[in-house]
């Protein structure tokens, strides 16, 4: 599976042929009145060209996109595509599955150089990801899915919740965090995490953030809380001198760029530090290649999900890996 760069900025809808059109218009009618679930509509939706780098590359940033092509006149299409619908809704927003009408969208087929459908493909951190042709049994649908997701894995991608425009927000708990109205709506351990901040009791409010992931593995507030403070932590216990001076004399020393990296990104230079881990991933492999990657993934979780910064070092960390 090998991604590749992708995008479709400034892709103009040709105007295909009217009845492709008013199929488009009943699917998008149909799947606000008959959506599987109750998130029906989040986990399968339907792409035009006009809405695709929306829909898809950007939305690709922070969740797999499964882009499922076909066209209305394919027999083979018509067993494929419930049997993704089936697995997009088991997965409940885990990844999402986007439906091309190719007639109704013919540069974008053009785009994706398809040949013959069905079509399946992956986008991942706004990579193509190479899919498959015709319609596979579910088992082996399901064999390819854990590949596209073993990729996003080790994008970092974030889980589903973090990608709600609310979550975006910087995870600071000394404010009221997204979800809740008012500070007095918090979790128990958001007002012990922020108390134990406010007397600089780090690892007081690391322990309350750990219980709270525990209890909410997918709580994106307390995951950027916990890595903020994590971070802190670690800083805190760095001769920062000898660690600039360190990494300087050894760039072979992973350890020491990890070091100064955490330093940049404490002091706000976070391009620096995001370039600096980009840089030894660049010049590695093996064990030091995979302690700099996911220290690197570890740091993206301090900042929100869309912050640009972390869209490029990740768009970059994706073309170092694959």
């Amino acid at each position: 599976m090998q991604p590749r760069d992708f995008s479709l900025y400034g892709a103009v809808d040709l105007g295909a042929r009217q009845a492709a059109a008013q199929r488009r218009q009943q699917a998008a009618q149909s799947a606000g009145s008959a959506a599987p679930g109750d998130g029906g509509s989040e986990t399968v939706i339907e792409v035009t060209e006009q809405t695709f780098n929306t829909d898809v590359v950007e939305r690709s940033r922070t969740t797999p996109v499964i882009i499922d092509l076909w066209a209305d006149w394919c027999g083979p299409c018509k067993q494929l595509s419930p049997v993704l619908e089936k697995l997009a809704a088991e997965a409940d927003g885990t990844w999402i599955l986007a439906k091309v009408d190719v007639d109704a969208n013919p540069q974008l087929a053009a785009a994706l150089q398809v040949q013959s459908i069905p079509m399946v493909v992956a986008v991942i951190g706004g990579q193509l990801v190479d899919g498959f042709l015709g319609a596979m049994p579910e088992s082996q649908v399901r064999q390819w899915l854990g590949q596209v997701l073993a990729i996003a894995e080790k994008m970092g991608l974030l889980p589903p919740g973090s990608t709600d425009g609310e979550a975006d927000e910087s995870p600071d708990l000394r404010t009221a965090a997204p979800g809740y109205a008012d500070a007095d709506q918090l979790p128990p351990a958001y007002a012990a995490a922020s108390a134990a901040m406010e007397r600089g009791d780090l690892d007081a409010a690391a322990r309350a953030l750990e219980e709270q992931l525990a209890a909410s593995p997918g709580d994106p507030t307390a995951k950027g809380g916990l890595a903020q403070v994590n971070l802190i932590r670690r800083v805190r216990s760095y001769d920062q001198a000898r660690s600039r001076r360190d990494a300087a004399e050894r760039p072979g020393d992973v350890q020491a760029q990890i070091k100064v990296a955490d330093i940049d990104l404490a002091s706000g230079r976070i391009e620096e530090a995001f370039d600096r881990l980009l840089g030894v991933i660049r010049r590695t492999s093996g064990e030091d290649r995979e302690q700099a990657r996911a220290h690197l993934v570890g740091l993206f979780d301090i900042l929100p999900p869309r912050d640009p910064r972390v869209t490029k070092a990740r768009s970059t960390l994706s073309a170092l890996l694959f």
